[in-house]
C-alpha cells in the first residue's frame, strides 16, 4: 500500500495523491510512505531559500529519505520512506500532475542535471501513460 500524508490545495491535492500512488505502482512500488505538499509562492520561497540558498518561489522540491534503494526494499520489514514532495501552483508552468511524477521520481535518486535525459524521457513516458 503506497501511504501519501498530504497538506494544501483541497481537490488539487486528492488529483496529486491520486498520481502519486499511480506512478508508484506503475514503478513497481507496491508499499511505501511519502509526503506532499501544495505550499503558496511564500512557503515556498522560505523552503527554497533554507536548502538551497535560492529564496525564491520554485515549482517543485523533493527531499529524499531512503532514495533509490526503496525500489529494492525488503517486503519483510516497514516500508521505505520515499521523502517529501513541495508544489507551489503559482511558480508552475507544467500541469501540477507531471510536477508530482516530476518530484517522485526524484525521490527515487533519478537526476536529470546529470543523467542524459532519462529522467524526463521516464517522466513524459509516465505522464502520457497516466489515466
Amino acid at each position: 500500500m503506497i501511504e501519501v500524508e498530504a497538506r494544501g490545495a483541497g481537490d488539487a491535492t486528492a488529483e496529486l495523491v491520486e498520481r502519486l500512488v499511480w506512478t508508484c505502482g506503475r514503478l513497481g512500488l507496491g508499499r511505501a510512505t511519502l509526503g506532499l505538499m501544495v505550499v503558496g509562492p511564500d512557503e515556498m520561497a522560505a523552503i527554497n531559500g533554507e536548502h538551497r540558498g535560492k529564496p525564491v518561489p520554485t515549482d517543485v522540491l523533493a527531499f529524499p529519505v531512503d532514495g533509490p534503494e526503496a525500489l529494492d526494499w525488503p517486503a519483510d520489514g516497514p516500508p521505505p520512506e520515499l521523502g517529501d514532495v513541495v508544489i507551489c501552483p503559482d511558480a508552475a508552468e507544467e500541469p501540477l500532475t507531471t510536477l508530482a511524477v516530476h518530484g517522485l521520481l526524484h525521490l527515487l535518486g533519478y537526476d536529470h542535471e546529470v543523467d542524459g535525459g532519462e529522467m524526463l524521457a521516464l517522466q513524459d513516458r509516465l505522464v502520457a501513460e497516466a489515466p
